[in-house]
C-alpha cells in the first residue's frame, strides 16, 4: 500500500508518499513554487491516478494543473480551464476545492470557486463550465464575503444518485440540488448565524466546512462559525453536537473513511484569537456521531497557537484509517491509527491552506 499525502500552501504543493504502512515518509516539493494552492484533489477512479491543484500566480493568475504520475510531471493548459462566461461579469479569483464526481461518472471533477460559483468538468478535470442553476440562484446576491472570502469551499457529490450535489460557502450557507444542477434550494435549518439579527435565517450563515460520509449519504457534519451540527436528512435539518468541546469554533471537519459515526475537528478560541484552547494542539474525536468527545493528542505538542483552516484536514481510504492535519506555521502532522498517536511528516512548511490523503 502506498499512501499519497498532497500538502498546498501559500507558496507551492508539497507530495508526501508513505509505502510503508505510513511509518515514515518522502517529501519532495515545491511542486508549482511561489503559487497560492488552495485546492487539492486526488482523482483514484481511474487506473492511473490524477493529482489535480488549484494554483494561482500573481502573475499569471489562477489555473487548474494536472499530473497523472504522481507529480513527477504536471500539465497545465494555456487557456484559463476554469473562467467565468463573458455575460457573468466577473473574473476567477481561484479555485477553492478540486472534487471528483460519484463513481458512476467518471469523467466529472467539480471546482468550487470564488467568487462563489461551482463549475463542473467532463473530461477529468482539463476544462470546466459553470453550474448555471446555482450561478443564477436569486439568493446569489446577497451571499457576501466571509472573513477568508466569499467563495464556495465545499463541495460534496451524492455517491450514489450523480443528480445530487450539496455545496456550502461563507457566507451564504449549504445549499444541494436533487436534478443535476438545474435547481438549487437552501439547507440551513436549524443551523445559527450569530453575526445577523435573525439568528436562524433561511441563508447566509457563515458555514466554515461541510462532510459527508459516502456510506451513509444521508448523513452530513458542519463547522460552523460558532457551532458543530449533524443531520442525518441530507442536511435538510441540522442538530447541534457542540456539547464536549472546548470551543464550538473551527475551520475543518472530517469523517471516518469506514465508520460514519467517527468524526474529527480541530477547535480554536473563538474569533479574535484564532489558536487552540491554552495553546494546546489537539483533535478532537467523537465515536458516536457527536454525543460525546474526546481530545486525541499523544505525540502533539503544547505551547502551539497556530491554527487549521478549513480544508487542512482529511483522512486517507486505507484501514485502520489514516488522519491528517497541516497548520498555519507550516507543519504537517499523520496519525495511522484513527488519531490515537500522531508524528510530524513535515515542519517549517509555508502556511498549510489544504491537504489530501489517497492510497493509490
Amino acid at each position: 500500500m502506498t499512501v499519497v499525502l498532497a500538502i498546498g500552501t501559500r507558496k507551492g504543493l508539497w507530495l508526501a508518499t508513505s509505502a510503508d504502512d505510513r511509518a515514515s515518509w518522502e517529501v519532495t516539493g515545491p511542486h508549482h513554487a511561489m503559487t497560492e494552492v488552495y485546492a487539492v484533489g486526488i482523482d483514484t477512479r481511474r487506473a492511473t491516478p490524477r493529482l489535480l491543484a488549484g494554483v494561482t500566480s500573481e502573475h499569471y493568475g489562477p489555473s487548474v494543473a494536472t499530473s497523472d504520475d504522481l507529480g513527477a510531471s504536471w500539465h497545465e493548459p494555456d487557456h484559463a480551464p476554469i473562467a467565468f462566461p463573458p455575460d457573468t461579469a466577473e473574473s476567477l479569483v481561484r479555485a477553492w476545492q478540486l472534487v471528483p464526481g460519484p463513481p458512476a461518472e467518471p469523467d466529472v471533477v467539480y471546482a468550487g470557486t470564488e467568487p462563489s460559483a461551482l463549475f463542473r468538468s467532463a473530461d477529468g478535470g482539463r476544462t470546466y463550465e459553470l453550474v448555471r442553476g446555482l450561478w443564477d440562484h436569486p439568493h446569489r446576491q446577497h451571499w457576501t464575503p466571509g472573513g477568508g472570502g466569499k467563495a464556495i469551499h465545499t463541495v460534496l457529490p451524492d455517491p450514489v444518485d450523480p443528480a445530487r450535489v450539496t455545496v456550502a460557502m461563507s457566507t451564504g450557507g449549504v445549499y444541494r440540488t436533487e436534478d443535476g444542477g438545474a435547481t438549487w434550494a437552501p439547507r440551513n435549518t436549524g443551523i445559527k448565524a450569530v453575526h445577523v439579527p435573525d439568528p436562524f435565517p433561511e441563508y447566509g450563515q457563515c458555514v466554515h466546512k461541510v462532510a459527508m460520509h459516502p456510506s451513509a449519504p444521508e448523513v452530513f457534519f458542519a463547522q460552523v462559525h460558532h457551532g458543530v451540527y449533524r443531520s442525518d436528512d441530507a442536511a435538510a435539518t441540522w442538530q447541534s453536537i457542540a456539547d464536549g468541546l472546548p470551543s464550538d469554533f473551527g475551520f475543518p471537519i472530517v469523517v471516518h473513511p469506514h465508520r460514519p459515526d467517527v468524526i474529527y475537528t480541530f477547535p480554536l478560541v473563538a474569533d479574535a484569537m484564532r489558536f487552540p484552547p491554552d495553546g494546546r494542539c489537539r483533535v478532537y474525536r467523537s465515536e458516536d456521531a457527536g454525543k460525546s468527545w474526546a481530545a486525541v493528542g499523544p505525540g502533539l505538542p503544547d505551547g502551539y497557537w497556530a491554527g487549521v483552516m478549513r480544508d487542512a484536514m482529511c483522512a486517507d481510504d486505507a484501514d485502520p484509517a489514516g488522519i491528517y492535519f497541516g497548520s498555519r506555521t507550516g507543519d504537517v502532522y499523520a496519525s495511522r491509527d484513527e488519531g490515537d498517536s500522531w508524528r510530524l511528516v513535515a515542519a517549517h512548511l509555508p502556511d498549510v491552506l489544504c491537504v489530501r490523503a489517497a492510497t493509490v
